[in-house]
């Protein structure tokens, strides 16, 4: 995000802590889509992922006015997100468990570059991953926010970010090593 979007993004989420519905649908423009991948690769379940979605939106809208700084809405609109996720998975239960098979990885170094001909392949590989390994990748690699913003999304400090990330991109790349496998 460039300085002039944040700058803008600012403008818009003031102007929808002063009740302007237009600033609010515009917001809504921006995040939904990427709110709604994130949401469906946290519950694996896209009817849920969107019934989720349209509580994090009413929730924004309740509380947006009490959003100390206009700076930090991306943070925080991922940390309502985060937390109807985590309600909604104790509620119903995960839907699926990691492979056990993820825990045996080589121990390559943790920096592997992925090819636009791999996304779809990552994308499907992010689904056979733990909630907490999802959601770090998609957060730093999909929403490309830093350490210190993914721990305030997720509720936990920096080091367990590092370590979450760690373990979720050796975890990934078992899972493509497999589905490589199996071509």
């Amino acid at each position: 995000m460039t300085d002039e979007d944040r700058l803008y993004e600012r403008v818009l989420v003031l102007r929808c802590q002063t009740g302007d519905e237009a600033a609010f649908a515009e917001l809504v423009e921006r995040y939904q889509p990427r709110l709604r991948y994130y949401l469906r690769k946290m519950l694996r379940d896209p009817q849920g992922a969107d019934d989720a979605l349209q509580d994090v939106w009413l929730d924004v809208f309740r509380s947006v006015s009490r959003l100390a700084d206009a700076g930090a809405f991306r943070g925080w609109v991922y940390r309502v997100a985060h937390d109807r996720a985590v309600r909604r998975l104790r509620r119903h239960g995960p839907l699926c468990r990691c492979p056990e098979e993820l825990d045996a990885v080589d121990g390559r170094t943790d920096e592997a570059e992925f090819t636009a001909e791999d996304a779809a392949r990552v994308h499907a590989a992010l689904d056979e991953l733990t909630a907490e390994h999802r959601e770090a990748l998609v957060l730093r690699y999909l929403e490309d926010m830093a350490y210190e913003e993914i721990a305030r999304v997720v509720g936990c400090p920096v080091g367990t970010v590092r370590s979450r990330l760690h373990h979720a991109k050796r975890a990934l790349r078992a899972v493509l090593e497999r589905m490589n496998l199996h071509d």
